[in-house]
């Protein structure tokens, strides 16, 4: 018999049925939790060995059933650190915006909107046009969040960042960009910033997310992908025209928050509707 981390069976050793004497078996064999391992699959050590011997091979550090440890508190982490944010909105852009550009500038004004309006402002929390955002919150007295990523490449998160978390994993990252967010401000940028804006649009596409306003700021920048989107993808038939609908593109910030504030006036009053239904299917049950 082993430890707690599994009992195991040699050859000629055999497992009582509970009716009579142990009969013969061929293959070691030991059940370790849930699993039954045979033959080469039987280790030499325990999972309570393994997890006390301070001295032992630490590879075990890397399995897949650890790693689901370390993302679900990344999860628990990212949940409990953003629960109790304001109204969010979340704004994407290059990390290579440089300071003393027009786009920096932009960035600066929409972050010090949206904070004036109420809303923090969560970005990925490093340089360029996500500095710009979360500078402009601070300067005027909002909230601003950074939502690091580990990378190959060292980045950090800017001086401007009040609230900050760093993730290892990036679906774990994107769950937070969207769960907090009531919708997405897409200033100019490159993969990353195509991968959330195109992961934002694929969500509200297919209904995981139902009330998500998504604004492209900068005309010049985004025309050629809307073109592209029109010309080739709905031309194609890889998309329905309908779905151009799905993003609103501007240069204008009074315009940007018009967008934004329409949206929450109509998810205000559908919380409120639905929060009343609740209320009353309440009351019915304990009139039940």
């Amino acid at each position: 018999m082993s430890g707690t981390g599994g009992q195991e069976v040699r050859p000629g050793q055999g497992r009582s049925n509970g009716q009579g004497p142990a009969q013969a078996s061929g293959p070691p064999e030991r059940q370790q939790g849930p699993m039954l391992l045979r033959r080469g699959r039987v280790a030499a050590e325990t999972t309570d060995q393994r997890l006390l011997d301070t001295t032992g091979p630490t590879d075990w550090l890397h399995t897949d059933p650890w790693r689901v440890l370390r993302i679900t508190s990344e999860f628990v982490e990212g949940f409990g650190g953003l629960a109790e944010l304001p109204p969010a909105v979340s704004v994407f852009g290059s990390a290579r915006t440089a300071r003393d550009s027009a786009e920096y500038q932009v960035g600066i004004k929409i972050g010090r909107t949206l904070a004036e309006a109420g809303y923090a402002v969560i970005t990925g929390g490093g340089p360029g046009a996500m500095e710009a955002a979360n500078r402009g919150a601070v300067e005027a007295g909002g909230v601003s969040v950074g939502l690091g990523i580990e990378l190959p490449f060292e980045q950090g998160l800017n001086e401007y960042v009040d609230l900050g978390l760093n993730f290892r994993y990036f679906f774990v990252r994107k769950t937070m960009f969207v769960k907090y967010a009531r919708g997405f401000v897409v200033l100019p940028g490159g993969f990353g910033t195509l991968d959330e804006l195109f992961e934002a649009l694929t969500l509200v596409q297919t209904r995981k997310v139902t009330r998500f306003p998504v604004v492209l700021f900068g005309t010049e920048y985004w025309g050629g992908l809307v073109d592209w989107l029109r010309t080739t993808l709905i031309a194609q038939g890889k998309a329905s025209p309908s779905d151009l609908d799905l993003f609103h593109v501007t240069d204008d910030v009074a315009d940007m928050m018009a967008v934004l504030e329409d949206a929450r006036q109509r998810n205000g009053d559908q919380e409120s509707a639905e929060r009343a239904a609740y209320a009353a299917f309440e009351r019915d049950v304990e009139e039940v």
